[in-house]
């Protein structure tokens, strides 16, 4: 699904990675650790086609992104690229509900087919009775399930999430890590997770340790 070569990358006058390469497979959950600085959350940016490599390839799903322009590369990372952050990143004036229907109604979807999809996704994330509250009337870790199910509101190719449990509770946070399987064993989905909670790692398929810009 995901085949990272010899990605490469410098700010200034400091080289953040020294040409990693990976490959994550369909339907795997593959986490990313190691100390910060390591270069962990600039490598799933450029996974995710938000930060350009300054040498290397990525491959998403038998597509390489790189000739694309912003248009075409925008409605690629709708389609193929769901994102989860530490912070939900969530549109305050909207409903829970609006907010799962926004990639869809952006990729064109009609209002009804997102609606449905909206309900369907938020009954998979134990959110249906929460649909219509807004952000602030909802906790951490309603929003970050709000969150998760707009990640997969397109059913991208992978979901790609940066500290999704950082900033919950214990409890709320052991919530988050089991639904990310149950999501994969429901859907199918891919996950490639930049995380500090060595629990969350260990239940992956994979534990990826990158140091100073290079995969151990």
């Amino acid at each position: 699904m995901i085949k990272v070569e010899g990605v490469k990358k410098r700010f200034d006058d400091l080289e953040v990675l020294h040409g990693v390469s990976l490959e994550v497979k369909r339907g795997e959950i593959v986490s990313l650790v190691g100390a910060s600085g390591a270069g962990k959350t600039t490598l799933l940016q450029i996974i995710g086609t938000l930060m350009k490599a300054d040498e290397g390839r990525v491959t998403i799903d038998g597509i390489s992104p790189e000739g694309l322009d912003d248009k075409a590369l925008s409605a690629f990372r709708n389609r193929k690229i769901g994102f989860v952050f530490q912070f939900h990143h969530l549109l305050e004036e909207f409903s829970a509900k609006e907010n799962v229907m926004m990639p869809m109604l952006i990729a064109g979807v009609k209002q009804g087919e997102a609606a449905k999809r909206a309900d369907e996704l938020l009954a998979l994330v134990a959110m249906s009775h929460r649909a219509e509250h807004k952000p602030s009337a909802l906790s951490g870790g309603e929003q970050q399930r709000v969150a998760i199910a707009r990640a997969l509101a397109n059913n991208p190719a992978v979901v790609l999430a940066d500290e999704p449990t950082g900033n919950l509770d214990s409890a709320t946070r052991d919530e988050i890590q089991r639904l990310f399987f149950t999501l994969r064993e429901r859907t199918g989905q891919t996950f490639i997770i930049v995380t500090h909670d060595e629990k969350l790692a260990s239940m992956s398929d994979r534990k990826i340790v990158m140091s100073d810009g290079l995969i151990l």
